[in-house]
């Protein structure tokens, strides 16, 4: 599989890596400047870019023909748009704030908690999201997706940085060393509390997912999830 790389960074590199030993070819690392662009070549697109350049780099894909697979965070404001423009292209997307294989088991386990808790009204619950210093955006596109799953299944409406009461999941963001993600839900009581926790060990799990996610979206149209990619529907 020939494969586009939108971004160059650090999440690209591993990429780059893990595609290479899964037998795919890398035919273009695509940054900031660069000239052009042969869309020609490619099977699928992979965007780990930044916020400002993701809808033009995604659309751009799609107008082409080429399926992408999204995990910049931080320009949702466009996603509406973007699905849009894939469904009039006939195109194939996917994006996910964390393309880990685990993380997304994280989330499953996130949506069942948030049932099984609806109408304890006893616990208050939050969350918490460790990140490397180098991480721009607060909170995590992870945290958000969490706290989303939590705010289908019970009374909360909203979730916000750094405060809490009984309509808003408060989420905590911390910038900590070189640390590629930690994740915890809590659910506290006077009496007791209930945590869940996702530890990253490293980005390779993060890169992993998304080569995956590419192999599995080819030849595929439509707007799709990492719960379609795990069977996990």
């Amino acid at each position: 599989m020939n494969i586009g790389l939108f971004g160059y960074g650090r999440m690209g590199k591993m990429i780059e890596q893990i595609a290479l030993h899964r037998g795919h070819k890398i035919i273009a690392k695509i940054d900031a400047g660069t000239p052009e662009i042969d869309f020609d070549s490619m099977d699928v697109a992979i965007d780990f870019s930044t916020p400002d350049a993701a809808f033009k780099n995604i659309t751009d894909c799609f107008k082409n023909g080429i399926p992408v697979i999204s995990g910049t965070t931080g320009w949702l404001a466009n996603y509406d748009k973007t699905v849009s423009i894939c469904n009039d292209e006939k195109g194939a997307f996917i994006y996910a704030s964390n393309f880990s294989l685990g993380v997304n088991v994280f989330f499953e386990l996130n949506s069942y908690l948030a049932k099984v808790m609806a109408n304890l009204n006893q616990y208050a619950v939050s969350v918490e999201e460790i990140h490397h210093t180098k991480k721009l955006d607060a909170p995590s596109g992870t945290a958000i997706t969490l706290a989303e799953g939590i705010m289908e299944h019970s009374q909360y409406q909203n979730w916000q940085l750094n405060k809490t009461d009984e309509e808003t999941i408060g989420i905590t963001s911390k910038r900590e060393g070189s640390v590629p993600g930690t994740h915890t839900i809590s659910y506290e009581s006077e009496i007791d509390s209930i945590k869940i926790k996702h530890i990253a060990h490293n980005r390779e799990g993060f890169a992993m997912g998304a080569v995956i996610a590419a192999e599995w979206i080819r030849g595929k149209i439509g707007v799709f999830s990492m719960k379609d990619v795990l069977n996990l529907n």
